[in-house]
């Protein structure tokens, strides 16, 4: 074994990689599993499209994910509109049409702000976009889309390491059209 994996086992050391992508709308791409196959979870903030995808993406590593508004009642049944989870020492957010700082949709605003977390996930817009919340001390991430549905000029994942509390190794990675 690794002198440093040894040492992060006995000093408590858990990061986790996480790979987050949205509004695959059905579509599966072989890069979802290039790109996420180190990850230790990957999270979907909705418009999956298909149970089919949701059950290639949880074989593929553990997935969560909230349901958007294109999905069926079968994945309805699945998956939760919010859901709210700790990784590691950071609490999560996630919820599929959510805003972004500053202009949080009325359907979660209220939430993040009684009770903001360390990272709030959505999806929707088909716009990448990584913000920080300075007021509420959260950081925002928007995967933008990775499926071919919609206007989108590229499709994008994300992936990131949580850290404790901490958010680390920030990736955005472009898929082609």
């Amino acid at each position: 074994m690794d002198f440093l994996l040894i040492f992060a086992i006995c000093i408590g050391w858990d990061m986790k990689r996480i790979g987050i992508i949205s509004d695959t709308h059905g579509f599966w791409d072989e890069k979802y599993a290039r790109y996420f196959g180190e990850c230790d979870e990957i999270w979907h903030a909705g418009d999956i499209g298909s149970v089919e995808i949701a059950e290639r993406l949880n074989a593929l590593r553990p997935l969560r994910a909230v349901c958007g508004n294109i999905d069926g009642g079968d994945l309805r049944m699945m998956y939760p509109e919010v859901l709210r989870w700790k990784c590691e020492e950071a609490e999560v957010l996630m919820k599929h049409i959510g805003g972004y700082p500053g202009r949080y949709d009325a359907s979660i605003a209220r939430q993040i702000y009684a009770r903001p977390p360390q990272l709030f996930i959505s999806g929707h817009s088909h716009i990448l976009k990584v913000k920080y919340d300075k007021t509420l001390n959260l950081l925002h991430i928007n995967p933008g889309a990775a499926g071919l549905s919609g206007w989108q000029q590229e499709r994008t994942i994300v992936r990131l390491t949580v850290d404790g509390s901490a958010f680390k190794d920030l990736e955005v990675i472009t898929l082609t059209r």
